[in-house]
């Protein structure tokens, strides 16, 4: 198994699962420059992170990789509790933080891809710091009394830390529920572990 990430991206939630479920891997840094190689192109048009290839079969979207990680090793049960609901309640976390919370952040990343006027960028980061603020203070209100997202450990949590990170360096307030839950995180082995390698620190 082999997955191509950049340090800093959203593939450090497939790394932490990775060693969370005792998967045999190897990695391949890219560069946000990389990711638009021909040969890379050739295994992933969408020209991005993460990507995970296993044999011959190549998954992209970090959604899909995380529940794939979790469907492979049931035994570490980071999909719910084993019931429907369980698993809808997983999804549901997965769900909005794909599509809300990681897409939030989008005009913070490239505000050029919202408004062509350079000189509108910090507007356009104003207006998606609140956004992010808002939709994690839904979070941290979901997190009260619980120590993840679906309560028990899951594959949202991996995603929901990754996007949290990305909101302490950009100086966005997050809710002492997800500072408790970031904090946990980080006193996590394997997290470290991933981190670690990922950024070049000593484990």
């Amino acid at each position: 198994m082999k997955l191509y990430y950049y340090p800093g991206a959203c593939a450090l939630a497939d790394h932490i699962v990775l060693e969370w479920v005792g998967a045999s891997y190897d990695l391949v840094e890219m560069s946000r420059e990389s990711v638009k190689s021909p040969d890379y192109l050739a295994l992933n048009p969408n020209g991005n992170v993460p990507l995970l290839q296993h044999g011959d079969f190549l998954l992209t979207e970090n959604v899909a990789i995380l529940v794939y990680l979790a469907e492979l090793h049931p035994e570490a049960r980071l999909l719910g509790d084993g019931t429907t609901r369980g698993r809808a309640e997983v999804l549901r976390w997965l769900a909005f933080l794909n599509s809300d919370v990681h897409g939030a952040f989008k005009p913070i990343f490239s505000p050029w891809r919202f408004h062509p006027d350079v000189a509108a960028a910090p507007v356009v980061i104003d207006a998606a710091r609140v956004r992010v603020r808002d939709l994690l203070e839904r979070v941290d209100a979901a997190l009260d009394r619980r120590d993840g997202l679906a309560g028990a450990r899951s594959i949202a949590d991996p995603y929901l830390f990754v996007v949290l990170r990305w909101a302490v360096a950009r100086n966005i307030a997050i809710g002492d529920n997800l500072v408790r839950f970031m904090e946990r995180m980080y006193d996590d082995a394997d997290v470290q572990v991933a981190i670690g390698t990922e950024e070049g620190l000593a484990a």
